[in-house]
């Protein structure tokens, strides 16, 4: 007997990319949305697959993630964003092994298939993305931080090769939002545990833009994988930048 699964999804503003996230998942047995006070049609989207939708005040990722699990009445989890999609065969997989067979796993690594302006993205350590999201509620915590919070799970661990696909961005406006947004919560999280100087400034971009485009394979995707490269270039610029700011302030 196959045995229940919930699928757990945090959301802010997400009327664009809600629906398909929805829709790759109307399969399984319960859907909860955690919604941080929308102001577009978000909410209105999730009501056409799920009546457990649950408003809270934005209290950061590690936060509404929990507040998520906490709704969530099965054993089994799946913990998706906005801009993932269950492909099929991630599906078959989840519902005739996870919940059909008997294993030991408390929860499993999923390989991510990343897409950067809509191309699928094999280089920038991008191609080699695997992330728990299907784990055991009761063998499971998430990590409390600020940005790139995951999940952690007591008991053994499996890994899944068919595919979640990550539509990471759209657009270049989306990038530029993103990097700013999540640079100031990374130079939030480490200002007080490593010190930025005019050697991290100058030097830490060009050597993730390096990391990226060659030792990471970036140049393989071709003008995509230069721009993703600068892409992290960029953040980790604005991050040292965020970090002296924050420390010449206290």
């Amino acid at each position: 007997m196959r045995k229940p699964i919930s699928v757990i999804i945090i959301t802010k503003n997400e009327e664009k990319k809600l629906k398909e996230c929805l829709e790759s998942v109307k399969w399984a047995e319960e859907i909860v949305v955690v919604d941080a006070k929308s102001e577009d049609n978000t909410i209105k989207i999730a009501r056409e697959y799920t009546d457990k939708i649950f408003v809270h005040e934005w209290t950061g990722f590690s936060n509404q993630k929990n507040i998520a699990l906490s709704y969530a009445t099965n054993e089994w989890i799946l913990s998706l964003d906005a801009d993932e999609r269950v492909s099929h065969e991630l599906r078959n997989r989840i519902q005739d092994y996870v919940l059909s067979t008997t294993h030991d796993f408390d929860g499993f690594y999923v390989k991510r298939d990343n897409y950067f302006l809509g191309k699928k993205i094999r280089g920038c350590g991008w191609g080699k993305d695997f992330q728990i999201r299907i784990f055991r509620k009761s063998k499971t915590t998430i990590t409390n931080r600020l940005v790139h919070e995951g999940f952690k799970v007591d008991g053994k661990v499996g890994k899944i090769y068919e595919s979640l696909i990550h539509l990471s961005y759209s657009n270049f406006n989306e990038v530029i939002k993103k990097i700013n947004h999540y640079s100031s919560l990374e130079a939030l999280e480490k200002f007080t545990k490593k010190k930025s100087n005019i050697f991290t400034i100058i030097f830490y971009p060009p050597m993730y833009f390096f990391q990226h485009l060659i030792l990471r394979y970036g140049f393989i995707d071709g003008i995509y994988g230069f721009f993703i490269s600068i892409m992290h270039a960029l953040t980790k610029f604005l991050v040292q930048i965020k970090i002296w700011e924050l420390q010449r302030k206290s």
